[in-house]
């Protein structure tokens, strides 16, 4: 009988990658010409699973995103990582936007992804556990063309491969 194979798709983060990643975009804005003398600021709440950028105007809340998702990149954190959730206006006339952590798989994304894989037609058996999805199958290659088709997908959270064995 043939060994069965499988990997696990999930939207899990590297909470350390992540404070690195903001660590290394306030430097970067405390650096800047176009930041001087304006309120510019990151702050990460781990509890919340929240990230908060304020600044003086939309723009230059832009500006801060833009920063902080070109540091989460180069840590290999996807862009989608960060929701926003809202924004808001503070005293002396900043703004303040608050972004959520994505760092799951929602039920109704779980299920987009195996109805996917179920149309490939392969023999591969996917499963829903928890907030993560789970493809096994006899065919490596098999795997590989799920692994493909599933990038392609228009998803929220950012997908992470792993586990494969």
């Amino acid at each position: 009988m043939a060994k069965d194979h499988y990997f696990d798709i999930s939207a899990k983060l590297d909470m350390m990658e992540m404070k690195n990643a903001i660590i290394q975009a306030k430097k970067e804005v405390d650096t800047r010409f176009d930041f001087k003398g304006l309120v510019a600021d990151i702050e990460l709440n781990e509890k919340a699973k929240t990230v908060t950028l304020s600044s003086s105007s939309e723009q230059k809340i832009d500006a801060l995103k833009d920063i902080l998702i070109a540091k989460l990149i180069k840590r290999n954190i996807a862009g989608k990582a960060l929701q926003e959730v809202k924004n808001e206006g503070m005293s002396g006339g900043n703004v303040k936007f608050i972004y959520r952590i994505v760092d799951s798989i929602e039920q109704d994304e779980a299920k987009k992804i195996v109805k996917a894989i179920k149309d490939l037609k392969l023999k591969v058996t996917p499963s829903i556990q928890g907030d993560e999805v789970r493809v096994s199958g006899a065919k490596i290659d098999d795997l590989q063309k799920v692994i493909a088709e599933v990038k392609t997908l228009e998803l929220n959270a950012p997908l992470v491969f792993g586990n494969f064995k």
